[in-house]
């Protein structure tokens, strides 16, 4: 009885690290992101060799660079990660760094916000049938891949946002 006792606890255990929606990595560390919006391609980079490519959705109205809140346009440009957010809505999310002070000041000359809280993130069950470019700006990928980009980048690491 206490035998299977045992076996019953470790089973629990290891189904429960194995249905964890954190992960480790012990890879190569991730030293840039790039993103090529007309490709809908994200790769994540040891300087110059691909360690991992995903295909992305991006905001509701993918052409052009986010200028102003509601947009609907995703970032270009250099910014970095700048924030985790483990209990997120759309399953994980890394955050990006805009806007930065060109941004800000864009925005200002426009008398408008330029908008924020743009993020790499999973997908949402309520939002998976809204098509390929469904967010307000961020970067979309599947909940499985965001748990292998979450253990993968780091905060600091650079990402290159092209048209």
């Amino acid at each position: 009885m206490r035998f299977l006792r045992v076996i019953l606890v470790l089973t629990v255990a290891v189904s429960a690290t194995a249905c964890s929606k954190f992960k480790s990595y012990d890879g190569p560390e991730v030293t840039q992101i790039v993103v090529q919006k007309s490709q809908r391609r994200m790769y994540l980079l040891h300087n110059q060799e691909v360690l991992k490519s995903y295909d992305i959705g991006l905001g509701f109205a993918p052409e052009g660079h986010k200028q102003i809140e509601g947009d609907g346009k995703t970032p270009e440009g250099m910014y970095f990660i700048d924030r985790r957010n483990p209990n997120s809505n759309y399953h994980l999310s890394i955050g990006i760094s805009y806007p930065n002070p060109v941004d800000r000041m864009a925005a200002a000359d426009l008398g408008k916000s330029p908008g924020g809280d743009i993020f790499i993130h999973g997908r949402p069950w309520k939002d998976r049938k809204g098509g390929r470019d469904w967010t307000a700006g961020c970067i979309a990928v599947t909940n499985r891949e965001m748990e292998d980009i979450y253990a993968m980048v780091r905060n600091g690491t650079p990402i290159s946002i092209a048209p």
